[in-house]
Order: C-alpha cells, then sequence, then structure tokens
C-alpha cells in the first residue's frame, strides 16, 4: 500500500462524535450487478464487511426476482447470515416492496425492514408502477404489521433532490412525503439523492425544512450517489447540520436501474477516509474495508470505482 493507509486526524469541532455507516453494498450495490453473483459470495460479502467493523448491512431484498434477478437468491441469503443477527451488535436491514414482500421478510426472522418511496411521481410510475400517494398507501400497512411484529422500519425516499425525468425537485414537495413516510411510524428516513445533483446548500436548505415540518434530525439518514463528484461534501454539510447516519457502498458499488444517468453510491472507503481525517468514529477498519472491497472486486471481475480502494491497494 501507499504512504501510511491512514490520513492524518485533525478533528473538527462542529461534528458528530460517532456516525453510523448503513452499508447497502450487498443490497443496492449488488442488484446493479449484470451478472448475478453467486449467494456464498454475497453472504462472505456480508461477514467480510462486518468484520471490518460495520454494524448496519443491508442484507438483500425481497422483491419480486422478476424485477431484481440479482437477489432472487433472499430465501437462500438470509438464513446464511444467521451467526451475525445472532450476534446483536450487527443489524441486517432488508428491503420490502409491499406485503407480501414482508410476509416472505418476517417468515425468516428479519426484524429490521425498508421500504422504498419516490418524491417524484414520474419515478414513482417507473419504479413502483403507482402515483406517490398511492405508494404511501401501500406502505402503511407494511410499516404497521413490521412494527407490530417489533420490528424496526426505515423508509426510503428516492429523487429528493433531482428527478432525470422532472428536473430540480421542490423542497416542500419532498418534505410532505418523507412527513408522509414519518407519520406512517417509519423509525428513519433516508433522503436520497438518486441522480447525484445536490450541492450542499440544497442540502442544508432540506434538511432545515424536515425540522420545521417537525421530522427530528436524529431520524434522518442521508444517502449520496457521486454522479458531479459532490457526495462526500454533500455528506460532510449533513454531518454539520447533525446527521449521524449515512449511506455508503463498500467499494463504490451499485447505481440505480430505473435512473439511467445515475452513477456509483458513495463509496465507504472514501466515506470513511474523510471521517478518519476529521476525528470522527466510524468504527471501521479501513484497511480490512479496503481489502474486502479489493476481494469483491475481483469476484466481479472488475476494479473498484472507489478512489481511496484504488490508492490504498495500489502496488509500488
Amino acid at each position: 500500500m501507499t504512504g501510511t493507509g491512514l490520513p492524518m486526524t485533525v478533528p473538527a469541532p462542529d461534528l458528530p462524535a460517532r456516525i453510523r455507516i448503513h452499508e447497502v453494498g450487498a443490497r443496492d450495490g449488488l442488484q446493479n450487478e449484470k451478472t448475478v453473483v453467486p449467494t456464498e459470495v454475497k453472504a462472505e460479502f456480508v461477514r467480510r464487511l462486518a468484520a471490518a467493523g460495520l454494524s448496519t448491512i443491508e442484507a438483500t431484498s425481497f422483491v419480486h426476482p422478476k424485477w431484481v434477478p440479482q437477489l432472487a437468491d433472499a430465501e437462500q441469503l438470509f438464513p446464511m447470515l444467521g451467526e451475525l443477527s445472532d450476534r446483536g451488535d450487527v443489524a441486517l436491514p432488508v428491503l420490502v416492496p409491499n406485503e407480501r414482500g414482508l410476509d416472505r421478510a418476517l417468515a425468516l426472522g428479519a426484524r429490521r425492514i425498508a421500504v422504498f418511496g419516490s418524491a417524484t411521481e414520474t419515478f414513482a410510475a417507473r419504479n413502483l408502477n403507482r402515483t406517490v400517494d398511492e405508494s404511501l398507501a401501500m406502505f402503511e400497512p407494511v410499516v404497521a404489521r413490521a412494527k407490530e411484529a417489533g420490528g424496526h422500519v426505515r423508509g426510503y425516499l428516492s429523487m429528493c433532490f433531482g428527478d432525470p425525468w422532472e428536473g430540480a425537485v421542490p423542497v416542500a414537495q419532498v418534505v410532505r412525503v418523507a412527513k408522509a413516510l414519518s407519520d406512517l411510524g417509519c423509525d428513519e428516513l433516508s433522503l436520497g439523492d438518486t441522480i447525484g445533483v445536490a450541492t450542499p446548500g440544497h442540502v442544508r436548505e432540506l434538511l432545515s425544512a424536515l425540522n420545521e415540518a417537525g421530522v427530528g434530525t436524529g431520524t434522518i439518514g442521508v444517502h449520496f450517489h457521486d454522479t458531479y463528484g459532490q457526495a462526500l461534501s454533500n455528506t460532510l454539510a449533513a454531518l454539520q447540520h447533525g446527521v449521524t447516519t449515512v449511506d455508503a457502498s463498500a467499494g463504490g458499488l451499485g447505481g440505480c436501474p430505473y435512473a439511467k444517468s445515475a452513477t456509483g453510491n458513495l463509496a465507504t472507503e472514501d466515506l470513511v477516509w474523510m471521517l478518519d481525517g476529521l476525528g470522527v468514529d466510524t468504527g471501521v477498519d479501513l484497511g480490512a474495508l479496503t481489502a474486502t472491497s479489493v476481494w469483491m472486486a475481483e469476484q466481479l471481475g472488475r476494479p473498484s470505482p472507489s478512489r481511496t480502494v484504488r490508492a490504498l491497494s495500489h502496488k509500488e
């Protein structure tokens, strides 16, 4: 590896002491691969991510195989991760699109559930085949039943900053849908910059507007894509606002199959490098995480798009 493999730490006074990384590589990342990754490789990927110190790892999606064939093995994969879920210090959320998906997830003992909504009508129609309000009505029994089962529910909200068909998305529009998801009973909201067009001022404005509408910062996570190279600067703006949950994908895997202009998620290694330098605790071993992404890139047959992975794994 080049250099020391660790940045110089210069703490910033206006940031949280610790943040939780919501690792999405095993679900959001792999669902965008052209080839289907073997189930055992997926399971090993999750185990290695946990060994690197990640405490929240989104494992899979109980969506119909017709729509996301890459995750058609959810019933096979989730039981293979039983030793992790039994430990108690690693959460393994799963995405469910509707009540049928929830039934499948609950039957396997999943208790951390996520639903996936849209802030815009066009994306809701293309991704969910429903209007925004119809999708909220579909989520209502999913959230209620998951909560009745003692579960924790995350609400993903896509297209929070821009939509490839509708353009810039009004802040008030995003706030309305986010507040509705919160009112359904979601424990946490993940604000998605699905096509990567957000900038720091836009991030701050949306977070402030959500607070004014009664959505607390402590219930908000952020999910940035790096299409225009803004993911880290947007994340920093969110942390300065007080956000302590950040979505990221090991090795920078993933994009969005329904938004053709979207590039990969914020790479977890790039995030950890920045946070290590700022003195923000993540609990993640950057060397172990980088090695995991190098291993996964080998399984996929192509190099990781993460700049930090490339820098740390480069041989002189």
